[in-house]
């Protein structure tokens, strides 16, 4: 009977301790997928204010240019009228 219970609380133990290891393990690795998504993320907004950033100076590159085209346009329109 003694051994009975003996072997019982091995197997307890044995079990317990399997339990605590895919925990610790699981969380572990867990915490690494977390991190990763993290930096997965963080690299994502980088790039997208990169992105922002490069399509604000196309714009304000473009609203120069048709400034300056507008403007030709202006003058080109002004001698016409003097003719």
């Amino acid at each position: 009977m003694i051994q009975e219970w003996g072997i019982v609380g091995v197997v307890v133990f044995l079990f317990v301790g399997m339990i605590h290891f895919l925990r610790t393990t699981l969380m572990s690795k867990l915490n690494e997928i977390e991190e990763i998504c993290i930096k997965l993320i963080d690299r994502w907004n980088r790039s997208d204010e990169q992105r922002d950033r490069r399509h604000e100076d196309l714009i304000k590159e473009m609203n120069d240019i048709s400034d300056d085209i507008n403007f030709m346009k202006g003058r080109f329109n002004s001698r016409d009228t003097r003719d």
